[in-house]
């Protein structure tokens, strides 16, 4: 069963948990003074998640960020919920990221956060990979 039954499910998830992060003093300093911007592309729900210094955009991509990273729901899910690490993710394809490999896996201590917050927020959207 996958984790997100609904894509509202996932819009929900996904946009608290960037909004967690774009709230948080250093990761939200770090956007604005690298200007860096993340498309994030979602499949299995299909969805496309855009974060910048303005904030989370669902489905609405103004321009090209400067990282481009491709995933399932699923994949995101295990990401989030620490059950897979970034680099053996994208070693194992199931990351696409476009933009540098290497600034991706830099932001990624960023997301701790996130990271620490994802289980909670997944288990009361029940999200099925959470439990």
């Amino acid at each position: 069963m996958p984790a997100f039954t609904t894509k509202d499910q996932a819009v929900d998830v996904f946009t608290e948990l960037f909004e967690i992060l774009l709230n948080d003093a250093t990761f939200s300093r770090i956007v604005r003074e690298e200007n860096l911007s993340a498309h994030f592309v979602h499949t299995k729900p299909d969805l496309e998640i855009f974060v910048d210094s303005d904030g989370v955009r669902i489905d609405d991509v103004p321009y090209a960020a400067a990282l481009k990273i491709k995933m399932s729901c699923d994949t995101a899910d295990s990401l989030w919920a620490g059950r897979l690490l970034m680099p053996i993710a994208v070693a194992m394809g199931k990351i696409r990221i476009k933009g540098s490999v290497a600034k991706v896996l830099e932001f990624v201590p960023l997301l701790h956060p996130a990271f620490d917050r994802y289980p909670g927020i997944a288990t009361a959207a029940g999200v099925g990979g959470a439990h």
